[in-house]
């Protein structure tokens, strides 16, 4: 409890710093909000009377105390399109995109694991080839144009899957898995095959540590040991590209999102990066920001769990 303690007390100052590199890197967006809401043909009285409504007449760091002070009482303030309320736009869009990064997560796992663990036990055989390979075009095809080739097969030539109509799965479980399967898989390909090389890799230098020679000397079936014993003690490495896998999913699934026609939170993001609404940027990218750091908290706890060593050395620093 108290390493958790120590990272929450570390995690203030270094979301207080990304809400100002946040708030000043939008301030840098060339446009005008007001111009943008008001169209081309607006008067200058009608654009200086809606900046002074919607404060951006005044100096930044004035703007930036009171866009904290809003962070700070729990108000993620209002869009400057449409005036509603930026919680309530994050809230729609956010569990489209968190459910499409666990549902890719599984997906690389299910394809990793089995891949990863058979290519580190027939080192340099067959197997272990075609892993490497198949790793090797995961790698190199980028998640939008399989989520075409996708589209194209499954959806237009076969009729599979839908092409959009997504539905929160506590509404609607069959059709929001009709709709998200596609995605998930199109992206949970390449991020398989950054889990399958880590994993792979970490188990062969397990593999020839004295405690796996050890348990397969005790008459212990091969597959046992690579379970019970080896897995186990390399899943650190994988762990830590798993959380950094998550982290950077929850903000870039945005061309996944479009392709699919997922109304997430990276879409969200990009909309209003394009319409200038700062409002919503701003929010949008603390909220991300929170989430990489979350992601890297529970990964260290994940550490502690899987190797009570870890849990040790913390608590005697």
């Amino acid at each position: 409890m108290a390493y958790v303690a120590k990272r929450i007390i570390i995690m203030i100052p270094v979301l207080f710093f990304l809400s100002v590199m946040v708030f000043s890197l939008i301030h840098l967006i060339p446009g005008d909000p007001a111009q943008i809401i008001l169209g081309q043909d607006a008067t200058p009285q009608s654009l200086a009377a809606l900046r002074a409504q919607l404060g951006l007449n005044q100096p930044l760091p004035m703007q930036y105390i009171h866009w904290l002070g809003m962070i700070l009482q729990g108000n993620l303030g209002y869009s400057l399109l449409d005036h509603t309320p930026v919680s309530t736009l994050i809230m729609q869009r956010l569990p489209v995109t968190v459910e499409l990064a666990i549902g890719t997560v599984i997906v690389a796992f299910l394809i990793s694991f089995p891949l990863g663990i058979l290519a580190a036990v027939k080192r340099d055989k067959w197997e272990d080839f075609t892993a490497l390979i198949a790793s090797t075009i995961g790698l190199s095809v980028p998640p939008f144009w399989i989520g075409i080739l996708f589209l194209l097969f499954f959806t237009v030539k076969i009729h599979l899957f839908p092409s959009s109509g997504y539905v929160p799965i506590w509404k609607n479980p069959g059709q929001n898995l009709s709709v998200m399967i596609l995605p998930m898989v199109a992206t949970g390909i390449r991020e398989a095959a950054v889990l399958l090389r880590m994993l792979r890799s970490s188990l062969l230098d397990v593999i020839d540590h004295d405690f796996v020679r050890t348990a397969r000397a005790k008459g212990l079936r091969g597959w046992t040991v690579i379970v019970r014993h080896a897995l186990k003690n390399a899943m650190i490495p994988v762990i830590t590209t798993g959380g950094l896998q998550i982290a950077g999913l929850l903000g870039g699934l945005v061309i996944t999102e479009e392709i699919f026609s997922l109304p997430g939170f990276g879409s969200l993001l990009v909309n209003s990066v394009f319409s200038r609404d700062y409002t919503t940027v701003q929010a949008c990218a603390l909220i991300a920001a929170l989430l990489v750091v979350v992601v890297n908290l529970l990964v260290d706890l994940v550490y502690g769990l899987m190797d009570p060593r870890i849990r040790l050395q913390r608590g005697k620093s």
